[in-house]
């Protein structure tokens, strides 16, 4: 359903949504996340890379559960959030309105936006 690493020599976190979230998943979700957020010593400040592209949409009842869950987690220095899909990208515009979010079609223009570097598409 879902990956997540820390990456403590780029101060990333990274995840990746294989599906969609139920209410109760989010939960569990989120509080895992919060739990290996301090085990792993992470601070706000972070950079966060969110891969959606293999998740699509979220279903209408599990947002709510995401804003109260994640509503005192620590804040990112920036957010790259991953898909394809113009539909997963209207509502991510629509329910994450941090002005330090931005939105690639794939992971790796994501992480060069977040470590300040310049991406270079490959070659073919």
């Amino acid at each position: 359903m879902y990956d997540y690493s820390f990456h403590h020599d780029l101060n990333l976190l990274d995840i990746a949504w294989k599906g969609p979230f139920t209410p109760e998943l989010v939960q569990s979700y989120a509080r895992g996340l919060l739990v290996r957020f301090a085990q792993e010593g992470f601070a706000p400040g972070y950079r966060l890379r969110m891969d959606m592209s293999g998740s699509a949409t979220q279903p209408q009842d599990a947002l709510p559960i995401f804003a109260a869950e994640f509503r005192d987690f620590p804040k990112a220095e920036r957010i790259a959030v991953i898909t394809a899909s113009a539909i997963a990208r209207l509502q991510v515009k629509r329910v994450m309105t941090q002005p330090y979010l931005r939105i690639f079609g794939n992971a790796d223009e994501g992480l060069a936006w977040l470590l300040g570097r310049i991406y270079v598409a490959p070659a073919g």
